[in-house]
Order: structure tokens, then sequence, then C-alpha cells
């Protein structure tokens, strides 16, 4: 049985990443990388702890929420492969040997090494995740099948921006799981000002509390590989990361759309046009200047 999992995965396609290109002029791009949930018949195989484990790692319902920026003209990339077949929120070398069998030993990233690298190989609630590790050979579909494709669609949605207005945002969205109380209900990720300059977190985070959300700077979430490979501020291509709680906008059963809904949609929006026309803005004065 596992030999027939690893060959029916081999001869595996992936869909595309689904791209709405951009119908305004605003210079913002959203990412939605993990609200994947339609599962192939191997992969669903290979879960030792079943499908519930897998949805797991979803970012619930996230590409929904992004409905209004894209009603607005926002253009946006969204991953419709699930998480766990790939994580096109790490680097191509963050991998760990407990989900890909063959590695040549190297140090595990920190990610990795609890078992969420670029294949996911544990949870802490649901143990190991799969039956057997996948090979190489998959991997490497995996990566040139859904990860290259997702990230090439982000630099040319970005390019393509960038080329017409100066200046360029990432907005890579992400869910969070509820936490003690008090905690945040968005945190913004810049990777401390590596992948976006200061004052676009400092205004994403005045546009989010002035809509009544309690925000939250880096911590614990700076942002993953998404922001960190396609912000370069230096350049004019700013990235923040999003984590929104997902007890803010789900049901208490956490897959379906609660009462915070459309509250968090319309956050998403003011971000993506506040943002959006103060870079315009700003681009407008230094061509003046």
């Amino acid at each position: 049985m596992a030999r027939l999992v690893c060959a029916t995965l081999q001869m595996g396609h992936y869909p595309s990443p689904t791209v709405h290109p951009p119908r305004c002029a605003l210079p913002v791009l959203l990412s939605v990388p993990h609200a994947g949930h339609v599962y192939d018949a191997a992969t669903l195989a290979n879960a030792a702890q079943g499908k519930r484990a897998l949805e797991s790692l979803e970012d619930p319902l996230i590409d929904r929420l992004a409905w209004r920026a894209i009603a607005l003209g926002i253009g946006a990339v969204v991953q419709p492969v699930p998480r766990a077949v790939i994580d096109c929120n790490r680097d191509e070398d963050e991998v760990d040997p407990a989900a890909i069998s063959g590695l040549d030993p190297a140090p595990l990233g920190p990610r990795a090494r609890f078992g969420l690298g670029l294949v996911a190989s544990r949870t802490t609630r649901h143990g190991a995740l799969w039956r057997q590790p996948i090979d190489r050979d998959q991997l490497h579909l995996r990566l040139a099948q859904v990860h290259r494709p997702y990230h090439r669609a982000i630099e040319q949605a970005l390019d393509a921006l960038l080329v017409s207005g100066g200046q360029a945002l990432l907005l890579d969205c992400h869910s969070m799981p509820p936490r003690p109380r008090h905690q945040a209900q968005l945190i913004i990720g810049d990777r401390h000002g590596a992948s976006a300059a200061g004052w676009v977190g400092a205004e994403a985070a005045r546009i989010a509390r002035s809509h009544g959300f309690r925000v939250a700077m880096n911590e614990p979430y700076a942002g993953g590989a998404i922001v960190k490979r396609h912000g370069r501020p230096k350049e004019g291509l700013h990235a923040l990361q999003l984590e929104i709680d997902r007890s803010a906008y789900l049901a208490p059963d956490h897959r379906s759309a609660g009462p915070g809904f459309n509250r968090v949609a319309s956050l998403i929006e003011a971000l993506a046009s506040g943002l959006g026309q103060l870079m315009l803005d700003r681009g407008f004065r230094e061509a003046a200047e």
C-alpha cells in the first residue's frame, strides 16, 4: 500500500496559483498562501492522523476574507494547494528529514526542528502527520508545480506594480490560533524593519487600531519566507505579514464564518486601500521635489 501511495503522488499534477490581476492604481498585492483545503487522494491516504490533522495547518477562509479588497481592484495571488502538501511560506532548504526521505544531513532550521518545515512532519496536537515520508522526487515535483509558481506569480505582479508606481506593497495574509486573553487580534510582521520601511508598518498599525483592532508588531510572528523573499524596501518593495486571530472572524467551530467575518474583511480592504494611497501620495511628492 505504501508503495502505491508514493507512485500516485509522483504522477500527480497540482493546480497553478489563482491570480487576481490588479484593476486599480493602488500599488498593493495580497498574498494568501495557506487557504487551500482540497486534498488529493494520495495525500489523504498517507495522512497518519486523517484529514482533520492536515486541516489544522490551514488558515481557514483567509482567501474569502480578501474579497472586499479584490472587489476594490487590489491584485491577489492565492495558493489553492493545501499547506500540508508544501508550505510556500518556507524557504526551499527549510526541510525536515522526518517528512522527506533521502536528504543529505544538514542542520535543521527552527521551524523544521518543530516539525513545520517545507513539508510539515508533525503538529503539537496531532503528532506525526504521515504514514511515511515522501521521497526527493516528490519534493522536487511539489517545488516545481506549487512552491516556485506561487513565488513567481508574486514576483511578476510586484514587478508590474513597481514599474507603474515606483513603490509596491505585499500584504501576506495569515491567521493565528486564539491565544490567552488580551492578545493582539492582529500581528503585523516586517521582520523588524527588514521587509518594509518603518513608516509602512506604523501606518498599518494605525489603520488597524482606528478600526478597533488590538495590534502588535513582530511578536510572536515577525514574518516568514514570503515577506523575507519579496520585501526589499531599499528598492521600493515593501512586504508585511498579517496574522489575524481566528476568533475575530470564525465561528466556534473554527471552520465557518463567524459574526466578525465582514469586520475583518473590511480591515483588509482598509489596509490595502489606505497603505496603497499613502504610497501613491508619497510617490507624487517625491516626483515633484
